[in-house]
């Protein structure tokens, strides 16, 4: 299994962690039967589990970018040592991106947020090239 097969299904388990984080977080806000009922007036919007909210919410933004260009790379057998670092560098960065983004640390998660987004731009750009 290649390095960028191997970083997507971890991207899927960060993924499932943040789900998992997020409905933790909506269970402490709004109690068990809030989350049991329809959540019509749910709203996590302020403190620690707003900010777990929005970290899955941003995660889902990026999740099916990479995981289109990472499935590319691999059906055009166009992997390289620059892919492999790509999907490094947006794996860690969305580890990273977790814990500053719900210590509410400004700047540094939006330069942790444009690591992430400097490796889809490093898988997307080869194959870009391939295209033209």
């Amino acid at each position: 299994m290649s390095i960028e097969l191997q970083y997507l299904i971890f991207a899927v388990f960060l993924l499932i962690a943040q789900m998992v984080l997020q409905s933790l977080a909506g269970l402490a806000a709004n109690g068990f039967m809030g989350l049991a009922g329809s959540r019509d007036d749910e709203v996590l919007t302020t403190g620690i589990g707003g900010r777990f909210e929005r970290a899955y919410y941003n995660m889902l933004e990026t999740f099916p970018i990479f995981a289109a260009l990472v499935l590319t790379v691999q059906l055009t057998e166009s992997w390289t040592s620059v892919s492999a670092m790509a999907v490094q560098l947006y794996f860690w960065g969305r580890v990273v991106y977790l814990p500053i983004y719900v210590a509410g640390i400004p700047f540094l998660r939006t330069i942790v947020w444009f690591v992430s987004m400097i490796g889809i731009l490093m898988l997307a750009w080869p194959l870009l090239q391939q295209v033209t």
